[in-house]
């Protein structure tokens, strides 16, 4: 991974951002690494929908630079994010979580598919850093959350542009958090004065007698999320159904 200290203050840099915890702790880190972060935010036809209209509401109270993207990953399935059919797992015991067989709420190709629309609207920036918010410990058993993908697309990233095979332009992926369990991402983002009352992480969103909506606290989102508070001594300002 690539040192996260910019050395020309004001550099943009395109940060993927759902308005989750991880990647709204990226955000907090661009910013104090010195970057100019703009968001890019994706509404795929996930299940919790409503992490898009909390990001798009935080980035404007935020002052966030940012674009949406709109992509009908229902449409391929094969994810209990994507298709009303499958499950989303509900109370997996910790020796589950743990376990490296994926989990069906993996969606096919997505940080490929995400990365590339980054990478092409970098190229069409003029910005080379692009900021995503994986993690290889507390990630579920991703495989596109692996430093070693994280590698094998900065490499194709730099083969696949005019910007760097003409322009000489070298484009990073930064990934600060792709080490860290999730207690000491909440710390890192809670010293950055991170408000994780304004975040979401729920896979299965349910709506409360109030009509608001509330995280289940079961799946496997919401568990890492819990553990990961409880971990960091930091109270957890998550309203669970």
């Amino acid at each position: 991974m690539h040192s996260l200290q910019n050395t020309t203050p004001g550099t943009r840099a395109l940060v993927l951002w759902s308005g989750g915890l991880d990647s709204t702790t990226l955000l907090a880190i661009a910013r104090d690494a010195g970057f100019d972060p703009i968001g890019l935010i994706f509404s795929y036809g996930q299940r919790h929908s409503v992490e898009v209209e909390l990001a798009r509401r935080e980035a404007k109270a935020q002052r966030l630079h940012y674009h949406m993207v709109e992509l009908d990953l229902r449409s391929i399935g094969g994810s209990a994010l994507t298709s009303d059919a499958i499950d989303v797992p509900q109370g997996r015991s910790e020796e589950e979580l743990a376990s490296k067989a994926i989990p069906n709420t993996y969606v096919p190709a997505r940080n490929t598919i995400f990365l590339s629309y980054a990478l092409a609207w970098s190229e069409v920036l003029d910005l080379t850093d692009i900021f995503i918010g994986v993690n290889a410990l507390d990630y579920s058993g991703y495989p596109d959350c692996r430093p070693e993908y994280l590698a094998a697309f900065e490499a194709l990233a730099n083969l696949a542009c005019k910007s760097t095979t003409e322009a000489g332009a070298s484009v990073k992926i930064h990934a600060p958090l792709v080490d860290r369990t999730k207690a000491e991402i909440i710390r890192w983002g809670t010293e950055l004065g991170v408000d994780y009352a304004r975040t979401w992480s729920c896979y299965a969103p349910q709506v409360g007698s109030d009509g608001g909506v509330l995280a289940c606290g079961a799946c496997d989102s919401c568990q890492l999320r819990r553990k990961g508070f409880q971990e960091a001594g930091v109270p957890d300002p998550t309203a669970y159904a």
